[in-house]
């Protein structure tokens, strides 16, 4: 197995991972919420957090949605193209998909600068910055994947 295989297969287990911690917390946190509601005494920032926490979800599986080949592709337009320009085409394809990730990152980033000093509402203590970070870092997350991915789309592509 090549460097290149070792180190893909092991980003997207690390991809895996977060996405697994992230769900699983999600969970807690959800489950903690009802059990404290049903018990009369609910929580005041389990809706804030669960809503944070579904974004992070949200973000980290789009990477890693993009690290397995399972984001939303259009192969039947590519496979009725002529032979000669399906990998031009895929290539472009994949370089509009991580332009816009590294649009939505930089734009996220900028966000995340507005932000600065800025609580969650029902846990001040919690900076906006860090609930935010999840676009931006999901974004670099993304485009590695994709860029790890790129010889497989090649080598897929028929032509």
């Amino acid at each position: 197995m090549s460097t290149f295989t070792k180190f893909k297969n092991a980003y997207f287990a690390f991809l895996e991972g977060i996405v697994v911690f992230l769900v699983i917390a999600l969970a807690v946190v959800v489950t903690l919420g009802f059990v404290t509601r049903y018990l009369g005494s609910p929580l005041s920032w389990y809706d804030e957090l669960a809503a944070a926490l579904l974004a992070w979800v949200t973000y980290y599986g789009t990477a890693l949605a993009a690290a397995k080949g399972a984001h939303i592709t259009c192969p039947s337009v590519l496979n009725m193209c002529p032979p000669t320009i399906r990998v031009p085409l895929a290539l472009l394809a994949e370089a509009i998909t991580i332009g816009f990730f590294v649009f939505l990152g930089l734009a996220s980033y900028q966000v995340m600068l507005i932000l600065q000093d800025v609580g969650m509402v029902s846990l001040p203590e919690v900076s906006m910055q860090l609930v935010h970070s999840a676009i931006p870092v999901a974004s670099v997350l993304f485009i590695i994947a994709e860029l790890l991915r790129l010889p497989d789309v090649i080598k897929s592509t028929p032509g």
